[in-house]
């Protein structure tokens, strides 16, 4: 076969959903997927990703690559890594409420976030009402999926209504059946014991929902001119429902059918049973019930199933039933209405020339149903969403480093301070105030070149109060977070914060331009900065030295501050010591945030107190995690989140945040002055750029009208929202370049003046 109709160079795909043998209709309709694209196109790959609510209890087969714990974030993150490492070009996800943990199946973002790769959404269920949660998951769902299949016209009706999905994004591919031929049910009746009998058939995971009541009911008036009449009940009870009543449900089923007194009309087979044998059961029936309770149902894969062996099917009218049994392809009665059951149950199997003809009728539709055609929609949608897949932009030519500029930071900040999160570029007010930012902010009023003298008195000022307000002298520590009221929301912040407001103050007693504010500064560092000698955290030290490399360049021979230098990199090189391994030269066993401060700190302690052998450490240390932070391409490459907390572990590439750049510039810079080797200027110039688009996805994060920067590189995009966070990185990198540029270019102009 050529090209036309086939995978058409698309070599694996990752497929999740639930799989045998978890018994559910979910896992036997991925099963039979799988099995149907295998078939039609036998070079492709596929990879199955099985959602796991029971880990340990499944002897999956060798189909599935992988089982996803329901419960367990994590898992979902290491799916992640597992599809992209794996060579997969499209992930299709067969979804249905009730397998993804999380509320709502939000899980399931975590792993398709940390993904590049497009995803084809095929949704079992579509609801009208979703609550909160189901709407805020399925519409970051929808987004997020490059085509989204539907098994019914109501459902892609609903979406378009209901989450505003457009069109275009959704296609309607029918239920797969399997490929039989239409046999005569008497000619199968043997092998069930149901010669001379005729027989209704209902199957699917017994549960309330499924409106088995309506049928008995139904059976005493059909039996009476039926009395050979069975009602055969196939399937084994829902495992959630048997984990929380047992078999109670069908007991009282079966005590119904005694107090009917058609014990003998009813057969419960309380089975799961495989594919080959289910196809047999339901030839071998001469009518095929669905009394179902719930209109809204969508997708019914035993309807589909019984339309596709050509069975005459009486059927309550929700979604999936009135559409395939649509133009007299079926029978459908109302909602738990035994009488009219009774009525249509009765006249198919009087008129068999009637049922007869109701069975072609169906067997024809369901010609257009069989996997292979299913495989083949479905390649045509994957197909589709790879060649939607935006292609990764060529490294951007050097762009030229931006100004600095304040306005984003004012743009965040109100009398109280610089507020966290922003929804885009817009402040939200819910999530409040932390030192964190409020402590950086203060660092960029002290470096911000050429800022109007008025404008940063005034916002130094706020940094400095909020600072201030911060302290709690009881708990000799500085509190985190503010709600938005201006309440705290803990009287002790974390060691990190702690950390960083004492280099804040550091580097105002060094670099404020007003005297009030570096006067303040100093006092409030002499008062609290003792508390930096109970501080465990490497990083929470490394930002103490920080500020104390400042406060030694403001006032040589500070006794805190060298007490701190003193302790501290000698603290950090034994962590080193401790934790190196050939190939990892790093303080700890993992990766997290900020990696570069701790280089730099020992760089800037070594600097101050004029020890080679901090320096050297420093530069040793910063040298590898460059290294650890450079694309194959050469580009810098942010540790991503995704990395943290992995021991002796290569980085992953997402989720990239602006800190990370920033803490780079900022350490070559340190590296630059305690050597004057210009390649730690090449280093710093490569970090900066990450901003400007030199990086993994060939995409700015600066905003350069208004100093904005989006909040982190992830693998679908940018991260659009712009946090105080993103915005100061952004900026303070801007005054690290520009001074570092002056200095360069002053080293330049000596040298030449020299010659």
């Amino acid at each position: 076969m050529g090209k036309t109709g086939g995978a058409a160079g698309v070599r694996r795909i990752a497929l999740i959903g639930n799989f045998l043998p978890r018994k559910c209709g979910l896992a036997t309709f991925t099963t039979d997927v799988h099995a149907a694209m295998r078939a039609r196109f036998p070079e492709l790959a596929v990879d199955v990703y099985a959602m796991d609510d029971h880990p340990g209890r499944y002897d999956y087969p060798p189909e599935v690559t992988h089982a996803i714990a329901e419960g367990d974030p994590s898992a979902y993150a290491e799916a992640a890594r597992r599809i992209e490492a794996s060579g997969a070009e499209a992930i299709w996800v067969q979804h249905e409420y009730g397998i993804f943990g999380g509320p709502a199946g939000e899980h399931l973002l975590t792993l398709l976030d940390r993904t590049t790769l497009p995803v084809v959404l095929a949704l079992h269920t579509v609801l009208e009402q979703p609550n909160a949660d189901q709407r805020r998951v399925m519409e970051a769902l929808l987004r997020r999926s490059a085509r989204v299949i539907v098994m019914a016209e109501r459902g892609a009706e609903i979406l378009q209504r209901v989450h505003g999905t457009g069109a275009a994004q959704i296609v309607v591919i029918p239920h797969g059946v399997p490929d039989r031929p239409l046999v005569d049910p008497d000619a199968m009746k043997d092998r069930f014991g149901w010669r001379g009998r005729e027989v209704v058939l209902t199957f699917g995971l017994l549960s309330p929902g499924k409106g088995i009541e309506t049928i008995i009911e139904a059976l005493p008036r059909v039996v009476e001119r039926h009395p050979d009449l069975l009602y055969a009940v196939l399937g084994a009870t829902h495992p959630n429902l048997v984990a929380h009543e047992g078999e109670a449900y069908r007991e009282r089923l079966q005590a119904l059918t005694a107090k009917l007194g058609v014990e003998r009309n009813v057969q419960f087979v309380n089975a799961f049973v495989e594919h080959d044998e289910l196809l047999d059961y339901l030839q071998a029936a001469d009518i095929y019930a669905t009394p179902y309770l719930n209109p809204a149902q969508i997708t019914s894969g035993t309807l589909s199933y019984a339309v596709g062996v050509g069975k005459a099917v009486v059927s309550t009218p929700y979604v999936h039933a009135c559409e395939i049994l649509a133009d007299e392809h079926g029978v459908l009665v109302p909602f738990g209405d035994a009488g009219a059951f009774a009525e249509a149950v009765d006249r198919l199997l009087s008129d068999p020339a009637e049922r007869r003809a109701l069975s072609e009728r169906a067997y024809a539709r369901g010609r257009t149903m069989i996997w292979p055609k299913l495989a083949e929609a479905s390649m045509r949608e994957i197909k589709a969403a790879i060649a939607s897949r935006p292609s990764r932009l060529a490294a951007p030519a050097v762009a030229r480093p931006l100004a600095p500029d304040f306005s984003a930071v004012e743009r965040m900040s109100d009398a109280t301070g610089m507020l966290q999160h922003a929804i885009y570029a817009i402040p939200d007010r819910r999530h409040g105030y932390c030192i964190d930012d409020n402590a950086r902010a203060l660092i960029l009023t002290s470096r911000m070149p050429g800022m109007d003298p008025a404008v940063r008195d005034r916002w130094a000022t706020v940094y400095a109060s909020f600072v201030q307000y911060a302290w709690n002298p009881d708990a000799r520590r500085f509190r985190n977070f503010m709600r938005y009221d201006r309440t705290w929301c803990e009287e002790v912040g974390s060691e990190d914060s702690n950390g960083r407001t004492l280099w804040a103050l550091g580097v105002t007693v060094r670099d404020a331009e007003l005297a009030k504010h570096r006067e303040w500064a100093r006092a409030m560092f002499d008062s609290t900065a003792s508390l930096a000698l109970e501080l465990g955290s490497p990083r929470a030290q490394a930002f103490v030295m920080l500020g104390a490399a400042a406060m030694l360049q403001a006032s040589p021979g500070h006794r805190l501050a060298t007490e701190i230098l003193q302790r501290f990199p000698a603290e950090h090189m034994a962590l080193l010591e401790e934790a190196r391994r050939p190939e990892w030269s790093w303080f700890e066993i993992v990766l997290a945030y900020d990696n570069a401060r701790l280089p730099e700190a020992l760089i800037r302690a070594g600097h101050a107190l004029g020890r080679a052998d901090y320096v050297a450490c420093g530069l040793e240390t910063l040298q590898w995690i460059i290294g650890k932070q450079t694309s194959p391409e050469g580009r810098f490459r942010a540790v991503g989140s995704e990395s943290f907390g992995r021991a002796y572990a290569e980085p992953l590439p997402f989720d990239q945040q602006p800190l990370e750049a920033q803490a780079t510039v900022d350490a070559c810079e340190a590296a630059w002055e305690a050597t004057g080797d210009r390649r730690w200027i090449a280093e710093a110039e490569r970090a900066y750029h990450w901003f400007l688009g030199a990086n993994d996805l060939g995409l700015p994060l600066a905003s350069p009208n208004d100093g904005g920067c989006f909040d982190g590189l992830m693998p679908t995009g940018l991260n659009r929202n712009q946090g105080a966070e993103s915005i100061l990185a952004l900026q303070l990198a801007n005054c690290a370049i520009s001074e570092l540029s002056k200095k360069t270019d002053g080293v330049a102009e000596n040298r030449r003046a020299a010659a």
